[in-house]
């Protein structure tokens, strides 16, 4: 399946707090807290990361999918300008080693690794357009990511007492290089094994 995505991320301090908000809301819990491994795939030579795209395997749970995100062909417009727009071809696929597997003799190599706890919400937009709501715990902190339509987004950070100001369309892999920064941590990836957090793993 092939769509545009449209997404906005914000840090969350409280994870407990918002979840209960989003009830009140009237979102729907479509899947509770799950453990999620990614792993991205490039050329040695970075070919897609230089075209600003992605291939990413993920397992989720027990549900594996494959992924390319690249950039849209108009990306002069407003909501390129305030929020993270990717034109999204996903699909679910039966064996992840083997995927994997074809991609090495492919000439795609492991380039990059993220671990996250995801629980999913949705909401009904209108009739035909759901949005949805992720809050995503990663090793380096818990980020909430809105995908849907600008103006629904726009309106469920006011909903949610969220300053605009404090949100973000840095992927994951741009988060975690900015973390290494500040902490002049040495891991690799953003996994559970390399980056402490204990408390995430044991809730």
């Amino acid at each position: 399946m092939q769509a545009a995505e449209i997404e906005l991320k914000f840090p969350v301090t409280d994870p407990s707090s918002l979840e209960s908000r989003l009830t009140q809301l009237g979102f729907h819990l479509d899947t509770p807290r799950t453990f999620e491994h990614n792993t991205l795939y490039d050329t040695p030579t970075r070919d897609l990361r230089a075209r600003r795209e992605i291939l990413r395997i993920r397992q989720y749970g027990a549900l594996c999918t494959v992924t390319h995100k690249r950039q849209p062909v108009d990306e002069a417009t407003d909501a390129a300008a305030r929020y993270k727009v990717r034109i999204e071809t996903e699909t679910i696929v039966a064996d992840g080693p083997a995927l994997a597997e074809i991609f090495r003799s492919l000439g795609y190599v492991p380039v990059f690794v993220y671990e996250k706890f995801r629980t999913e919400w949705s909401y009904p937009v209108s009739t035909e357009v759901t949005a949805h709501l992720v809050l995503d715990e990663t090793p380096i902190g818990t980020f909430a990511e809105l995908e849907g339509p600008p103006a629904w987004i726009d309106d469920t950070l006011v909903r949610l007492g969220v300053d605009h100001t404090s949100c973000t369309t840095d992927s994951y892999g741009k988060l975690f290089l900015d973390w290494k920064q500040r902490t002049a941590s040495t891991a690799e990836y953003l996994t559970f094994a390399e980056v402490a957090a204990p408390a995430l793993l044991h809730r």
